[in-house]
């Protein structure tokens, strides 16, 4: 993996996460997981961040991604968990009787010159 830049800093801030829906209910199937890929591409890119591998699987997400320093992991994390879940919920009518589509628990890991193999092994 390359070294990004902004004006002011050089930097490789690679993040590993995973989270999952409350309850670990398996409902990132068919449609919604397509959707949940394309909502965290687009909160990605508005972020101004990279995904490097993105696996939606029914009952837990992985994201590993490339994010500029200003923001903290745990932001991220709101962010990307926060936004998504509007969106899908909007989206998804059928998945409001839930109310809460993500646990509030996630993990976080800082990669550094790791491939997608590799974390999806």
């Amino acid at each position: 993996m390359e070294l990004k830049s902004t004006r002011h800093v050089k930097y490789l801030c690679n993040y590993h996460y995973l989270w999952i829906p409350k309850y670990r209910r398996a409902i990132l199937t068919n449609e919604v997981a397509e959707y949940t890929k394309e909502v965290l591409k687009s909160i990605a890119k508005e972020l101004g961040c990279e995904i490097i591998a993105l696996e939606v699987m029914p009952d837990h997400i992985h994201l590993f991604v490339n994010c500029p320093p200003r923001y903290s992991p745990s932001y991220l994390t709101n962010y990307f968990k926060g936004k998504s879940a509007r969106l899908i919920l909007k989206k998804s009518p059928e998945l409001r009787r839930y109310k809460k589509l993500w646990s509030r628990s996630y993990f976080v890991s800082t990669a550094g010159n790791v491939s997608s193999e590799t974390i999806q092994r």
